[in-house]
């Protein structure tokens, strides 16, 4: 069988180069390049990739075999019917890697035509660094990196106003777009690049805030032969993920127009106000994932698919969502958060994405802050009462850091500090030194400190104790069947 090329299918010409794309990896190329494929079908953007190698390790060698194409496969449910949709990805023009062609790298600040600056180097990918020094070739951050490539633009096109470009981060932060121009800043005052640079950047580049969605579940390992049997070719880059997607991007209109998105039916927004959105995400698709961690674990379930696939679970998950964040949520249109809802659920219950409880686990007592407790928070200032189902799920998570969750080859994945402390202090409870109202008490003022005000502490504090006795007593199933 024919390992995939452009020569074992017939492929459109490489458009001129209009995008520079920091990493390589699954998300991108089943997100953005698989968008960028499409506006080059259907609308008249018509503009290729140059994917630049971010990181020392690895070489991008599948993508450069395969001339920069690979198959996408989508799998989800659309009006709840299962549908699979595939397409071979060609718009990645060519790959360069700094370490090993530093000037390669800069000469693609030269190309007159390049305008999108997209990237996905991880959370912990836009940072600025003093160690990183302007005779390194190349430094080891990515702003550092990009800092360097943008000096090279403005000294070549001598300033030109119309060189500047526009940054579409990926990175799961947020500001994104404005912490990569601050991060690119500090470099040029750390460089001493001079003031006319400086200017230039800030008054000829966009520096766009985003939000990317789709779950990407990467190689299909497990039936790669049977699909490759079916696509008639070799692909050791296919990659695959969920129908749903969606990017949202704070931008000025002249942005929008730019990128023709309006023109296909992708999921994609252009707003003033990206804040929303990303609390919308954060409290409804994070925060419900967060959520059925410890209720699926301590139930014996391995995946959110399992999770939703049992009625009780399920019943638990939508009162929480219902009844519990969503009337919490008041920044958009009831409308609009209801659709949200709908199809948070739908994506949990794509029968193709195995997205292990274990994974989502990593972690938790921070995702619990950021997700979980502002919308716990609002209940409580508005009900005056502590909410039910996030008392449960609070419990529950709690019970995971000691040692008699019983969830068979399972240990919970956090700071080292944090898991020790709530260690010592489920000891102290089961040994009975403490009472669980000093558990509870002791819990919520180490552990969460300034996040709970007083108030909201104090109502939590009437409920938890006792919900903590059931989990430590009862299944979670049995806790479940009587709420």
């Amino acid at each position: 069988m024919n390992r995939l090329n452009r020569k074992v299918v017939n492929t459109r010409e490489i458009s001129p180069s209009r995008i520079l794309q920091f990493g390589g990896g699954n998300f991108l190329r089943a997100f953005l390049n698989w968008m960028v494929d499409i506006l080059n079908e259907e609308t008249d953007f018509d503009g290729s990739v140059i994917v630049v190698k971010p990181t020392e390790r690895g070489n991008y060698s599948d993508l450069i075999d395969q001339e920069g194409i690979y198959t996408v496969l989508l799998n989800g449910l659309k009006q709840g019917v299962p549908v699979q949709e595939k397409r071979i990805v060609e718009c990645i023009g060519r790959v360069v890697n700094p370490y090993q062609d530093w000037e390669a790298y800069l000469k693609t600040a030269h190309i007159p035509t390049m305008r999108f600056i997209v990237s996905n180097t991880t959370e912990a990918g836009i940072v600025f660094s003093a160690e990183d020094g302007l005779s390194e070739k190349p430094p080891k951050q990515f702003p550092a990196k990009l800092t360097h490539w943008l000096l090279e633009r403005f000294t070549h096109f001598k300033g030109a106003p119309d060189k500047g470009c526009i940054f579409l981060p990926c990175e799961l932060v947020e500001n994104n777009g404005v912490l990569l121009r601050d991060a690119i800043i500090a470099y040029t005052r750390h460089w001493n690049l001079g003031e006319a640079f400086e200017t230039w950047i800030y008054d000829h580049n966009s520096f766009c805030d985003t939000l990317a969605d789709r779950i990407v579940s990467g190689y299909p390992t497990k039936n790669s032969q049977e699909l490759e049997q079916e696509l008639g070719y070799n692909d050791k880059l296919m990659v695959t993920g969920e129908v749903y997607h969606s990017w949202i991007i704070r931008a000025p209109k002249p942005i929008e127009r730019e990128l023709p998105f309006f023109k296909t039916e992708l999921n994609v927004q252009f707003v003033q106000d990206l804040a929303p959105y990303r609390n919308l995400k954060v409290r409804l698709l994070n925060g419900a994932h967060t959520a059925m961690v410890p209720i699926g674990l301590l139930a014996g379930k391995r995946t959110v698919g399992e999770f939703m696939e049992d009625t009780l679970l399920k019943e638990y998950l939508k009162t929480l969502v219902f009844e519990e964040i969503a009337p919490c949520i008041k920044s958009l249109p009831e409308k609009e958060i209801s659709a949200y809802v709908a199809a948070v659920l739908m994506r949990f219950e794509n029968p193709f994405i195995q997205h292990r409880l274990e994974a989502i686990s990593l972690n938790s007592i921070p995702k619990f802050k950021t997700r979980l407790l502002p919308s716990y928070l609002d209940y409580l200032e508005q009900k005056k009462s502590a909410p039910t189902y996030f008392t449960l799920a609070l419990a529950a998570l709690l019970f995971l850091y000691s040692d008699s969750h019983g969830i068979p080859a399972f240990e919970i994945k956090d700071a080292d500090h944090i898991k020790q402390m709530l260690f010592s202090y489920w000891k102290k409870l089961d040994e009975k030194q403490w009472t669980t109202e000093e558990f509870s008490d002791t819990v919520l003022e180490d552990i969460f400190n300034d996040s709970i005000p007083l108030e909201a502490r104090n109502l939590i504090a009437e409920t938890l104790p006792m919900v903590l006795d059931k989990i430590r007593t009862d299944s979670i199933r049995n806790i479940l069947k009587i709420m």
